[in-house]
């Protein structure tokens, strides 16, 4: 055993070595560009001075880096992943011994740790210096938003680049359809001489969304033989895109807010803690796949209503055979579904018992589903132990693989979610009803009000009032929610708020150097119902507002000054 530890711990030692002395020796050629963020900044700069040129140069510069930076790290996790498997590569015995071995068990932990430096020595490596250029938040939101099309298409007008102005402002347009003004340039645009319908194109297109919107759309004008290579070319580039999504989400521990000041664990709890985040972001390309800026909501059952069009698509063309195979794949993510298992019936039927039993469902849905389905485990059991919080994108997710605990309770927020959803819609009653009678009474809310009142609730103390805040009907109290219902709201926060008040959009109250961020508790509880955000969260934050409400009410006394 000895001997066999001083192997190990040499050949590691011998790998590590050699990572470190190539890691900056072999990290990718010939990378020149600029960081984004820093050719943003100038592109934004070159607008406010007129200098569109200017303007064209970085902005386009901007994309470009950021798409290089998202391609080098997915070329070198995918690289990586595929040259250091997680696999040992020394033979030292059976799991089993581990019970009874301390030994055994320190050389599988060292096996384990060895193949983590070897995958971080070869990620080093391979990305090098650019691995440093990260995104703020701020400017990660405007790339998402599509601002630097925005900017673009202003700056291609004005040089008279009047195709590629078309392609930019339709491009933001698409990401953001309620962009009024983008609207009208783009009515105008149509009424410009030498401007084609193909010049509207949207140059952050989803390869897998665009095909299989092309699809559903032939399939719709009953067109099956052209929907199908659509629709199977949308299931390629899904299974593509997926990977992508997923590889990116190995990137640097995500804290909550200003968690990271008081953040305090062992190695195996950090280590639980990035893993589970790392799984929960791969679960959630399901949603980032399904989504399209066009929609509100993200296609339900997305990849699974890839293969019910095209069962039916086939059906119709007379292609039986792959017609139960698209019926078998989809019936392993819904297996009691009747309609499905009737045409599966029926496609049986007319090939034949003997042929059709032979096919079976597609081999990469079936590793996707596997793979899921163990992501999902491990999610919901780090949510029954740590209460990680985990939200599943999948309506398809077996019942079993949820612990009957959750279930439990899952079952209760349903419950309490109906409900508050009813007192919700009484409740947005009431205050239309208030608004429109404050409207009507058009009086002076400062002659009105004086403060006074006792507070209602034990344990919130009155810290500032107006006369030390400066203005009038303003307060500071404390002891409202308790630290770890502040932690609870700070993740809702991360999870559903926009730039923003939360309720306008307005980016900034007083002056642009403000930046917040704002959600409603409508949004929150409508987001909780969808399965977006934890309905607990959402609740609880439902809670708290109404406990704010009624102690900020006890501190004003109405009167009336006629």
């Amino acid at each position: 055993m000895a001997v066999s530890v001083r192997r190990l711990l040499a050949a590691m030692v011998a790998v590590a070595a050699a990572a470190a002395s190539r890691a900056t020796a072999e990290s990718e050629p010939g990378w020149n560009v600029a960081a984004p963020d820093l050719l943003y900044a100038e592109g934004t700069a070159a607008y406010v001075r007129g200098d569109w040129p200017g303007v064209v140069l970085n902005m386009e510069r901007a994309l470009r880096s950021r798409a290089a930076l998202r391609a080098l790290r997915l070329r070198c996790r995918t690289r990586c992943a595929t040259e250091l498997p997680w696999a040992p590569d020394l033979d030292l015995g059976p799991a089993s011994s581990l019970n009874h071995d301390p030994g055994a068990a320190a050389l599988h932990d060292l096996r384990f740790f060895g193949a983590l430096l070897r995958r971080a020595a070869c990620l080093r490596r391979c990305l090098g210096p650019p691995s440093a250029h990260l995104l703020s938040e701020e400017l990660d939101l405007e790339f998402n938003k599509r601002s630097p099309y925005n900017y673009l298409q202003v700056a291609y007008f004005k040089i008279n680049k009047l195709e590629k102005a078309v392609a930019a402002a339709h491009t933001f347009f698409v990401g953001n359809p309620e962009h009024m003004e983008m609207r009208q340039n783009l009515d105008y645009y149509q009424t410009m001489s030498g401007v084609k319908e193909e010049d509207f194109k949207d140059l952050e297109a989803k390869p897998h969304m665009h095909e299989f919107r092309l699809g559903v759309r032939l399939y719709s004008e009953e067109k099956p033989l052209e929907a199908v290579p659509h629709l199977e070319a949308a299931l390629q580039e899904y299974f593509v895109a997926d990977e992508e999504c997923r590889a990116l989400c190995e990137g640097p521990y995500d804290y909550d807010g200003y968690n990271y000041l008081d953040y305090s664990a062992d190695l195996f709890q950090a280590i639980t803690d990035h893993y589970v985040q790392v799984l929960s972001c791969k679960q959630n390309c399901v949603t980032e796949l399904a989504s399209h800026p066009s929609r509100e909501k993200p296609f339900e059952d997305f990849l699974p209503s890839h293969y019910n069009y095209l069962q039916f698509a086939y059906y119709n063309i007379g292609n039986y055979t792959q017609a139960i195979e698209c019926a078998k794949t989809y019936l392993l993510f819904f297996p009691n579904d009747e309609v499905m298992s009737q045409n599966l019936a029926y496609y049986t039927a007319v090939l034949g018992e003997e042929e059709a039993s032979s096919i079976s469902p597609r081999e990469n849905a079936q590793e996707y589903r596997h793979r899921s389905l163990l992501e999902k485990e491990l999610l919901f059991f780090a949510y029954d132990i740590f209460g990680i919080p985990f939200v599943d994108p999948d309506s398809w997710t077996p019942e079993e693989v949820i612990p009957k605990r959750l279930q439990e309770k899952q079952k209760s927020e349903r419950e309490t979610a109906v409900r508050i959803s009813q007192e919700i819609g009484n409740l947005m009653k009431e205050i239309e009803t208030l608004v429109e009678e404050k409207t009507k009474e058009s009086l002076d809310v400062s002659r009105l009000t004086r403060e006074g009142g006792p507070l209602l609730y034990e344990g919130i103390n009155l810290t500032m009032n107006s006369k030390v805040l400066n203005g009038s009907q303003r307060v500071v109290m404390d002891g409202v929610i308790s630290d770890d219902e502040c932690q609870e709201l700070q993740r809702l926060t991360n999870a559903a708020a926009t730039s923003g008040d939360g309720y306008r959009g307005q980016t900034s109250p007083h002056t642009p150097n403000e930046k917040f961020y704002g959600v409603t508790v409508l949004k929150a509880l409508k987001l909780g119902q969808e399965g977006k955000v934890p309905l607990q969260s959402a609740h609880m934050y439902y809670n708290s507002h109404r406990l704010r409400g009624r102690t900020v009410a006890t501190l004003s006394m109405w009167i009336t000054a006629f």
